[in-house]
């Protein structure tokens, strides 16, 4: 059974940045797309950023082209999402989710993490 577990939210002020992890089990992880996904109060869950198993190729949703940076460890069997230059609309819940795609519908995910909340102050 596969479990994901995000982790290094937080609240910084606008301009800061922020660390997020998602830690997996129970499968090979290196055969496995990730993706990065948000939903803020009163919002549906969009696409943030994806990831290959092998990690070469990325793929980045236009509001955080250029702040945001998606990498993996396979050896660590996690996923990690650098932010920089936060914005207060950036906050959210952010979920990693697991498929054998890095489609930027997460109907394509077959697994998700409980997620970790990002606030960001103005």
């Amino acid at each position: 059974q596969v479990q994901l577990v995000e982790s290094g939210g937080g609240l910084v002020q606008a301009g800061g940045s922020l660390r997020l992890s998602c830690a997996a089990s129970g499968r090979t992880f290196s055969r496995d797309g990730m993706g990065w996904f948000r939903q803020a109060p009163g919002k549906e869950r969009e696409f943030v950023a994806s990831i290959t198993g092998s990690g070469i190729l990325t793929n980045y949703a236009e509001f955080v082209k250029g702040r945001f940076t998606i990498s993996r460890d396979n050896a660590k069997n996690t996923v990690y999402l650098q932010m920089n230059s936060l914005k207060p609309e950036d906050t959210a819940v952010y979920f990693c989710g697991m498929g054998p795609s890095t489609s930027r519908d997460e109907r394509r995910y077959d697994y998700w993490g409980q997620g970790t909340q990002v606030t960001v102050s103005s």
